[in-house]
């Protein structure tokens, strides 16, 4: 299977989000990773900009095996992000002549971990996928996640 064929065919939507990280990790990728966590899951591609039309391009990242090492110590750090819910194989750097971009396949999170947060503030730093936005969540859903913990 040739990925940029397939990629080409894709635009930005409520299950994949494309993040430039020209410059290292953008900020904005905890945010997703909290809103697909707390919604159906989804897929975060780095290395990838957005057309007018909505169409991927691929672009060049410079050190992707730092940014791995980089996103790994962040994700694991339950003083920035609540749980981890990926294991080794969830996050992929994806090569084809001699470009390559950092897949990073997030799952829904259970109940019992819900909301997914940053910053060990759930009421300020817990995200919702809405179409192709990351919102943040609202007091009311926070409870509703967290009520869900009991069920």
């Amino acid at each position: 299977m040739d990925i940029w064929t397939e990629l080409a065919r894709y635009r930005e939507n409520g299950y994949v989000e494309a993040k430039e990280a020209l410059g290292g990790l953008p900020e904005s990728l905890w945010e997703t990773y909290s809103a697909f966590a707390n919604a159906e899951g989804g897929v975060i591609l780095l290395g990838v900009g957005e057309n007018p039309d909505h169409s991927f391009r691929i672009l060049e990242l410079l050190d992707p095996e730092e940014l791995l090492e980089e996103f790994w110590a962040i994700v694991r750090d339950p003083e920035y992000v609540s749980v981890n819910l990926l294991k080794e194989e969830d996050v992929q750097i994806l090569r084809e002549e001699g470009k390559c971009i950092i897949a990073i396949f997030i799952p829904e999170a259970p109940p019992e971990e819900k909301p997914v947060h940053l910053l060990r503030d759930p009421w300020r730093h817990s995200y919702r996928r809405v179409g192709e936005a990351d919102k943040r969540c609202s007091r009311e859903e926070v409870e509703q996640m967290l009520k869900g913990r009991d069920a």
